[in-house]
């Protein structure tokens, strides 16, 4: 039977803790765990404020549902980008990997998740409407739909196709360098660099 946190010591709490996060296996998080034993205290204590720091005083965008600390974001208040345009991704470390590459100038939207039955997300659990409220209200020439090549990530983009269509912007999909199956976040800047500048035209 497994114990649960409470019944465990105050190491095997952080460890089962770092356990609970994304890509961290067991061995991981006991490695983090006894890294920090054996950091000094006060860069133990920095890290647990900048954590209580961040949870405190970042938010979501208003208007690109991004992780901000003003509203709006800096990109989206940005003079030098291109109002006309709107890049769709599924998570905030989306918009990293594409800002590094230095070559999308427009905005973003971001879902915060894509279509997927199997862990109960429906476009309900989505930022769909607040990128829909936002064509609505904004000249927007054109859309990036720039979701994962996974299958969540395609049924996600079929679903925003057929919903933006009908509002009149240009509906567009990155290139096909990405690999398939792949996130935006783990692709390199060439290669996120190609997809943008040669993404392709859907629907009619």
């Amino acid at each position: 039977m497994n114990r649960q946190p409470s019944d465990l010591n105050p190491v095997g709490k952080l460890i089962e803790q770092f356990h609970r996060l994304p890509g961290i296996g067991p061995k991981m998080a006991q490695r983090l765990v006894y890294h920090l034993l054996k950091l000094p205290a006060e860069d133990v204590q920095l890290l647990a404020e900048t954590i209580n720091t961040v949870k405190a005083k970042t938010f979501f965008c208003s208007a690109c549902q991004n992780i901000t600390d003003r509203d709006p974001c800096t990109l989206c208040s940005g003079l030098d980008r291109d109002t006309g345009l709107i890049c769709v991704v599924q998570e905030p470390m989306d918009v990293l990997a594409l800002e590094k590459t230095g070559v999308y100038r427009g905005l973003y939207h971001v879902l915060h998740g894509a279509i997927d039955p199997m862990n109960k997300m429906g476009p309900e659990n989505l930022r769909i409407r607040e990128l829909l409220e936002r064509l609505k209200v904004n000249q927007i020439n054109e859309i990036v739909l720039a979701t994962s090549s996974t299958l969540e990530g395609e049924a996600t983009a079929l679903y925003l196709l057929r919903l933006i269509q009908p509002l009149g912007p240009r509906v567009t999909r990155l290139a096909r360098g990405l690999p398939a199956g792949s996130d935006l976040g783990y692709a390199d800047d060439l290669t996120l660099a190609r997809a943008l500048e040669g993404r392709q035209i859907l629907g009619n």
